[in-house]
C-alpha cells in the first residue's frame, strides 16, 4: 500500500485578477490535508469519504472528478508506454466540517492527490511543472475555467507567486494535440517561492459561511477592467517585495490595498463576518483580508508582534470565528 497526501491552499493577494492570462498572485500552502492509500488489486474500486460508496471505472457523476484524473493519468501512462491495470484507491480527509467547505481549494488537492497516487504506484517520478500541466489539464478538458492557482500552490506546498497562462489556448491544444505534445509546449505560467524576510504570525479565521456562488463569481468577474487588473497586478508585485524585503509596515499597505481592490469590485466579496475578521487588526501592528473568491470561507491575517497576533485571537474567538490555522512565518523558518 502506497500512501500520499495534499495540502490545501488559500490566497494572500491577487483573486479575481488571476482570472486574467498574465496576471499575478500570492498563495500560500496549508497543511490541512487529504490523503490517499492506493496499491493495484484484482479489480478497479476507487472510494472517497465525501460519499457513502465506492465505485470502479464506471461513470459516476459523484466521482466523475477522480474518474476524469484518473483517465488522463492513464493517457499519461500510455504516452510511456505503459498501460493501467487495475488497483483500488482510498481518499480520506474532507476540508470540510459540518457538511461546510473550509475553502481550502478541495477540488484541486483532489486533483493533485490522484495524480501523485498514480504515479507513485507507478514509481514515476514528475517536477512540480508537469504535475501542474497534469492536473491543469484534467480541469480544461471538465471545462473548468479557473487560474489553476490552486494547483500551483497545491504542488510546490510553499507560499508561491503565480503568474496565469492563457488557458483558452492550452484547452484548444487539449482537443486538438497529443497529450504527449501538450505537455511539452511552453504553456506562459510561472511559479516561484516567495521568501519572506522577516518573521511574522499568520493566521486563518473561518466564517463558518459558504463562499460565493459559482453563478455569483461569474457576476463579480464582469465587474473586472483594466483599471482592476493593473492595480491588482502592482499590488501583488510590491507585496512581494514588501516581504522579501521585510518590511512589515509596507506589506500590511499592500494588503490593505489589495482588500480595498477586492471591496472596490463587488460588495458581495465582504460579508458581515468577512468584513468583521478584517477589522479585527485595526490598531494593531497587523493586517487581515478575505481570502478567495470571498462572500464567505476564510481570511487571513498576518501579525507582526506577539501582542497583536493574541489581541486578533481574542477578537475573533468573540465574534464567532474560528482559528483554523496559525504558523509562525519567516527568515529563520525552514519548515
Amino acid at each position: 500500500m502506497i500512501a500520499v497526501k495534499t495540502c490545501g491552499k488559500l490566497y494572500w493577494a491577487g483573486e479575481y485578477a488571476i482570472l486574467e492570462s498574465g496576471q499575478l498572485a500570492l498563495i500560500k500552502a496549508i497543511p490541512i490535508y487529504i490523503k490517499a492509500e492506493i496499491a493495484f488489486s484484482e479489480n478497479y474500486r476507487i472510494y472517497s469519504d465525501m460519499f457513502d460508496f465506492a465505485v470502479d471505472l464506471t461513470p459516476n457523476p459523484d466521482y466523475s472528478l477522480i474518474q476524469e484524473t484518473i483517465a488522463l493519468v492513464g493517457d499519461f501512462l500510455a504516452v510511456r508506454g505503459q498501460t493501467l491495470r487495475p488497483f483500488s484507491l482510498e481518499i480520506r480527509g474532507k476540508m470540510e466540517r459540518e457538511g461546510k467547505k473550509f475553502g481550502l481549494g478541495s477540488s484541486g488537492s483532489v486533483v493533485v492527490l490522484v495524480i501523485k497516487a498514480l504515479l507513485a504506484l507507478y514509481d514515476i517520478t514528475v517536477d512540480p511543472e508537469l504535475l501542474f500541466k497534469l492536473a491543469s489539464a484534467v480541469l480544461l478538458k471538465r471545462g473548468d475555467n479557473g487560474s489553476m492557482g490552486d494547483l500551483a500552490c497545491i504542488v510546490s506546498e510553499d507560499l508561491i507567486l503565480y503568474q496565469s497562462f492563457d488557458r483558452q489556448k492550452v484547452a484548444t491544444w487539449l482537443e486538438e494535440e497529443s497529450l504527449a505534445t501538450v505537455l511539452e509546449r511552453d504553456w506562459g505560467f510561472s511559479i516561484s517561492q516567495v521568501q519572506p524576510g522577516l518573521e511574522c504570525d499568520f493566521l486563518v479565521g473561518w466564517t463558518k459561511q459558504v463562499a460565493v456562488s459559482s453563478q455569483m463569481v461569474q457576476q463579480i468577474k464582469q465587474n473586472i477592467d483594466q483599471n482592476f487588473l493593473s492595480s491588482s497586478k502592482a499590488t501583488v508585485s510590491a507585496l512581494v517585495e514588501a516581504l522579501e524585503q521585510g518590511h512589515a509596515e509596507k506589506i500590511i499597505e499592500q494588503v490593505e490595498t489589495a482588500s480595498q481592490l477586492l471591496e472596490g469590485l463587488s460588495p458581495d466579496i465582504y460579508t458581515p463576518s468577512l468584513r468583521q475578521l478584517k477589522q479585527a487588526s485595526q490598531d494593531l501592528q497587523a493586517v487581515a483580508k478575505s481570502s478567495g473568491a470571498g462572500g464567505g470561507d476564510c481570511g487571513i491575517a498576518l501579525s507582526f508582534d506577539e501582542q497583536s497576533t493574541e489581541t486578533i485571537k481574542n477578537r475573533w474567538a468573540d465574534l464567532g470565528i474560528e482559528l483554523l490555522y496559525q504558523e509562525r512565518i519567516g527568515h529563520d523558518d525552514k519548515s
